[in-house]
């Protein structure tokens, strides 16, 4: 019906996805998130391109789980590696093999790998990641991890608006700093980045296939951005940042 806010018409196009999951966790339930899955899922809420990383790499094998997102063959997928922060070392030398094969972006899992922010790991594999060239797509609390993170380029994917007023203040002085929009769904959430930091540090993120794609393309078409702002969010920041998944 067209006159349903949640209809596919009535909301952006998502160009660049920067919170893509394949694999599933053993531990709860959920989707499978088989590639294939994770595809339908996409094409379904609108999303043309995405930047994928492994739940096998960040709970398994970190070398097998990587080499499947590296080898997913298609012209949509963006390949984010994953390091396990458990393993500084082993992260070294997987950040060096991640290079090596065109990677952009690491991806960390502090809370699935149980490490805190002020793990002497963090801050080493951040500098590590960094010195490399590759922008840095990190989950946990921001209120945590902004310091160990601090002089990388990294997109913050678990921003809560409850403390987006630290994301902000940390932000403010660190220029490499961005969040996605997936947990910015108060109603000024979006706008109040906007206002403090510019369109230019939010990115679209809808952790499929474990979040509901359309809650974020919602909020992000009934915000007060211009459409220049919604095109910046849905996939333009992404692309500036990460690049476009058909130049892989």
């Amino acid at each position: 019906m067209s006159g349903n806010p949640f209809s596919a018409a009535s909301l952006p196009a998502i160009t660049l996805d920067v919170d893509v999951l394949i694999g599933r966790y053993p531990d709860r339930p959920g989707p499978t998130g088989t590639p294939g899955q994770v595809a339908e899922v996409l094409r379904t809420n609108g999303i043309g391109g995405a930047a994928v990383a492994s739940l096998r790499a960040a709970l398994f094998d970190v070398v097998t789980g990587n080499d499947e997102v590296t080898g997913l063959d298609s012209p949509a997928v963006l390949p984010v590696g994953v390091v396990d922060l458990r393993d500084p070392l082993g992260a070294e030398r997987e950040i060096v093999r991640l290079t090596d094969r065109g990677v952009r972006a690491v991806r960390l899992f502090p809370d699935e790998q149980g490490v805190a922010a002020d793990y002497p790991a963090v801050r080493h594999v951040a500098r590590r990641a960094t010195e490399a060239g590759l922008v840095l797509l990190a989950g946990g609390d921001v209120r945590q991890f902004w310091r160990p993170l601090a002089g990388a380029t990294v997109v913050f994917l678990d921003t809560h608006f409850y403390h987006l007023g630290d994301f902000v203040v940390a932000a403010r002085d660190e220029p490499g700093f961005h969040t996605s929009t997936r947990l910015l769904n108060s109603p000024d959430a979006i706008e109040l980045v906007a206002a403090e930091l510019g369109v230019n540090r939010m990115l679209y993120g809808s952790r499929t296939p474990f979040y509901e794609a359309a809650v974020p393309r919602l909020r992000l078409a009934r915000s007060g951005l211009d459409p220049a702002g919604v095109t910046a969010v849905a996939g333009g920041n992404a692309r500036r940042i990460l690049g476009d998944p058909r130049d892989h």
